[in-house]
């Protein structure tokens, strides 16, 4: 790593005095270690050496410039440009939209924003949300990067990892072929990943809810259930409801090799729909990675990892999930790998537009027109504010009942003090001997030495 500009300067200051006293041999010899330590050119090099400290007035296009050379501008000096967004009823309105899009990083925000205004516009709660309409035109103009500068100081992050509950299946998922995420090159919607995420709180025993996740490969689209457990005959249920609610035909299934999948139910089912159903491998979980990072950035970031047992706990998940369905499909946007390119040790990954699934589908050209036409059906109906309100509350219902349980009970319990085991008497070990004295020690070491033979 280089110098900064302000170590920069230090170093010019420092040289200047022995440079204009130097010689000229000397002088070339000081210019060639000074370019080699700031990366300067020498005829640059030679310039600051030259002239700084002094006031130097130079043409900037057409406007005169005058300024201290080797001098860096103090932290109070006025910016020449004013600050383009940093009025506060732009932050206000900008800290507003980001919360309504569940946190979003630059660039996705970004595309909400250009997608979201207009819809707020039209349900008539903009107002609400962006007091002056002259920010509008800079909302949909600030860049990525600006925005995640903007948001940096709001943002806190909470980062939990849960542990992994799946359990291996019969032997019948022999028959069922595995397929890498490699392999997942399928363009049209209806190939999708499914997965469960467990709400066990932390203490995996007992039986507790579980949320069945779905994710269409092509277009991002999420469908969330709740269920009792893991047992098949539920996520079979749970499974059917989401195909029914699905924007297009279900074509293919990836699963994970977990029992609640690899069952002759499903698989009889999958051979009757003619729907391809594969497996990932063993331990590999970034094989199902489309639903993986769903499992995170819905499920989890929903939900968090309290634990959920209760019918009443239960009913609330699957009234959450009903909202947040429309709410992540309709107006989150997402954005998917083009491709990755490896260069040694550096990995760059290009990602197309980010879209929100409706759009995706909206703009596939597979989907029937008849289909398109219910989605911007249902599309028009929606009000993202009062969907985000609902699920808010519906958070603030599931939280407070979760943390009103009543603590889990020890699996272990810890002996008291009257138990056998506390009372037992711990063996008594033999005394250490003494050690002998020194005198004694010495003497036998005299004994030794005279009975060896010459």
């Amino acid at each position: 790593m280089g110098l900064t500009m302000r170590e920069r300067h230090a170093v010019t200051r420092e040289l200047t005095e022995r440079y204009r006293k130097a010689t000229k041999k000397q002088q070339g010899t000081m210019l060639t270690d000074f370019c080699a330590l700031t990366g300067y050119s020498r005829y640059h090099a030679r310039f600051l050496l030259r002239n700084c400290g002094r006031q130097i007035t130079k043409m900037v296009g057409r406007e005169r410039v005058t300024f201290t050379c080797a001098q860096a501008r103090t932290e109070s000096a006025p910016r020449r440009r004013a600050r383009r967004y940093g009025n506060a009823a732009f932050l206000e309105a900008l800290r507003r939209l980001w919360a309504l899009s569940d946190g979003l990083c630059g660039k996705r925000l970004k595309a909400f924003l250009i997608e979201t205004i207009p819809h707020l516009h039209t349900c008539g709660t903009l107002a609400a949300i962006v007091a002056a309409e002259e920010i509008l035109p800079q909302l949909q103009a600030v860049s990525a990067a600006t925005l995640d500068r903007l948001l940096a100081p709001t943002k806190q992050e909470a980062r939990l990892k849960g542990r992994s509950g799946t359990r291996a299946g019969s032997l019948l998922k022999y028959h069922i072929p595995i397929r890498t995420f490699a392999q997942w090159n399928e363009t049209a919607p209806g190939f999708c990943e499914v997965d469960l995420v467990a709400h066990d709180g932390g203490a995996s025993f007992g039986q507790y809810c579980q949320t069945l996740t779905v994710t269409d490969i092509a277009t991002g689209w999420t469908e969330t259930k709740a269920v009792q457990n893991k047992a098949e005959k539920h996520v079979f249920a749970a499974l059917q409801e989401i195909r029914a609610h699905l924007p297009f035909a279900l074509l293919g299934l990836d699963s994970d090799n977990g029992g609640e999948f690899i069952n002759d139910q499903l698989v009889r089912y999958c051979q009757r729909e003619q729907i391809t159903f594969t497996r990932s491998r063993p331990y590999r979980k970034n094989d199902n990675c489309f639903v993986e990072q769903k499992n995170n950035s819905i499920v989890r970031r929903t939900v968090g990892y309290y634990r959920f047992d209760t019918p009443e706990q239960l009913a609330l998940l699957n009234e959450l999930y009903a909202r947040l369905r429309l709410y992540t499909n309709f107006f989150l946007p997402v954005m998917r790998l083009k491709e990755k390119h490896r260069d040694g040790s550096r990995l760059t990954r290009r990602y197309d537009t980010p879209r929100t699934p409706f759009r995706r589908l909206l703009d596939h050209p597979e989907l029937t027109q008849e289909r398109k036409d219910l989605l911007q059906r249902d599309y028009a109906r929606l009000n993202i504010v009062t969907l985000k309100r609902d699920i808010n509350q519906l958070q603030a219902r599931l939280f407070e009942s979760a943390l009103a349980a009543p603590p889990l009970p020890k699996r272990w319990a810890t002996p008291d003090d009257n138990h056998p085991w506390r009372k037992a008497v711990k063996p008594q070990r033999k005394p250490a001997p003494a050690p002998a004295p020194k005198a004694a020690v010495q003497t036998a070491t005299q004994l030794i030495t005279l009975a060896a033979p010459p």
